[in-house]
């Protein structure tokens, strides 16, 4: 029996049939197995490059079944889909050792009959590749381009309307490249030279952000929980793009600051940063366990002056009113410009949540607009690169404040931009996409 396929199979049975998250499931099954490093990568390899192909694997496997996908049995679903997966993505396994391994593993989970089914339709697939030729030509474009790329048609659709043809496919190319780790120095405990030299003392390959002073990226590492830069505190990991908002914010030391959806704190320990640890940053959310995070965090890190705090976003003003110098609302959002992180998040989207996010996301800003002091400074944030839920949700809540006014974010960034609000997005700035938007509150 192939262990590392059939961890595999256990795993994406987790995220298709129980809604696990696969970075979570992965972690969990690959702490309980003992297998070697190579093996270890094979099945990251395998699970995240088969959730990621999600339902363009399900459509190559309706070209070769003439049942329902949903008559076949959850796990025979799952070898089946893992089998294609290899077939079609992966030329480093010969085509043979993917059905071989398969139909091992369909002795096992299901009866004779189900095992000459799994192997008649992989070996079709061998034979006959031609039949999951994915559609081009007019009128198909689209459709083509949302299969070959492995990303759901309305979210491709939506784009080419947004953004046109040729971005469209840029956008969903980033979205399948390897993501670079990022780490920003820790400036309580050191800086950004001095951690360069210290991450490569511990084996990493390092390059300076061009983005951020703090920022650096790490190219080539091991183990996260053997870098010792990073457990000592010295740094913290935190994407490039997500950097920028505590500069926008702008946080000064011994001021109040609230950040209504703060876990797990990446933004939190670098506004305290910045602050350099004087003052009172009231960190709130409302889940226990991401506040946990918080903390541990900030311990590690050496910052004394974050609160962690059980709280509703769209209550802060009630709780906190005309008493922040400065309110952070890294909003819940849909995430479109965090992709290429969560292989699994495609595939988990719908137009419907998106079109309900924006009413919430207004509810906190009007919230976070009264807990703010007068001539106090608002930042709206989100990792998503959807107008629906960035400007057109700022310029309706300027309209319902007419009591702020709305900055020239770009201004803040380390890196100036001509922009009255930034939205950084992949296929342009090669980074996620992300947006802010910087607003103050009169004085009165």
């Amino acid at each position: 029996m192939d262990k590392a396929r059939e961890i595999a199979i256990k795993i994406l049975n987790e995220v298709h049939e129980e809604g696990a998250y696969a970075n979570v499931a992965l972690a969990r099954q690959l702490r309980k197995a003992e297998l070697s490093d190579q093996d270890r990568r094979f099945v990251t390899e395998l699970v995240y490059g088969a959730v990621k192909a999600g339902d363009t694997l399900d459509w190559i496997l309706r070209r070769y079944v003439n049942r329902p996908l949903k008559k076949i049995p959850p796990m025979v679903r799952e070898i089946l889909r893992l089998g294609l997966y290899q077939i079609f993505y992966l030329d480093k396994v010969p085509a043979s050792a993917a059905c071989n391994t398969a139909v091992e593993l369909t002795k096992k989970y299901s009866h004779a009959g189900t095992v000459k089914f799994v192997n008649a339709v992989l070996r079709t697939a061998v034979r006959e590749p031609e039949k999951a030729t994915f559609p081009e030509g007019k009128g198909k474009a689209t459709e083509g381009l949302a299969l070959k790329s492995q990303h759901p048609y309305w979210l491709v659709k939506r784009w080419v309307k947004q953004f046109g043809f040729e971005e469209a496919e840029a956008l969903c190319a980033f979205d399948n490249g390897q993501p670079v780790l990022s780490v920003r120095t820790n400036t309580l405990k050191s800086n950004r030279e001095d951690l360069l030299k210290a991450l490569q003392a511990a084996g990493a390959e390092v390059q300076e952000s061009q983005w951020t002073p703090e920022g650096i990226l790490v190219t080539a590492h091991g183990a996260l929980d053997n870098l010792a830069p990073l457990q000592e505190g010295l740094c913290q990991v935190q994407d490039e793009s997500s950097m920028l908002v505590a500069h926008v914010v702008d946080p000064q030391p011994g001021e109040l600051i609230i950040d209504c959806c703060s876990a797990p704190g990446g933004k939190t320990t670098h506004m305290a940063a910045l602050m350099k640890n004087e003052g009172r940053i009231v960190a709130g959310d409302i889940y226990e366990h991401k506040l946990e995070r918080i903390e541990e965090n900030a311990q590690r890190l050496g910052i004394t002056i974050i609160e962690p705090t059980l709280l509703d976003a769209r209550e802060v003003g009630e709780e906190y009113e005309d008493m922040a110098d400065r309110v952070l609302v890294d909003a819940p959002c849909s995430g479109l410009g965090v992709l290429r992180r969560k292989p699994d998040a495609r595939w988990n989207k719908s137009a419907e949540e998106i079109a309900a996010l924006p009413p919430l996301q207004g509810e906190i800003l009007d919230s976070a607009a009264k807990a703010l002091k007068a001539g106090g400074v608002l930042v709206y944030s989100t990792c998503t690169i959807d107008p629906s839920e960035n400007d057109e949700v700022v310029e309706a809540f300027l309209t319902r404040h007419p009591e702020f006014t709305l900055e020239q974010t770009g201004d803040f960034l380390p890196v100036k931009r001509p922009d009255k609000m930034v939205q950084l997005y992949p296929q342009r700035d090669g980074t996620d996409g992300f947006f802010i938007a910087r607003m103050r509150k009169a004085k009165g």
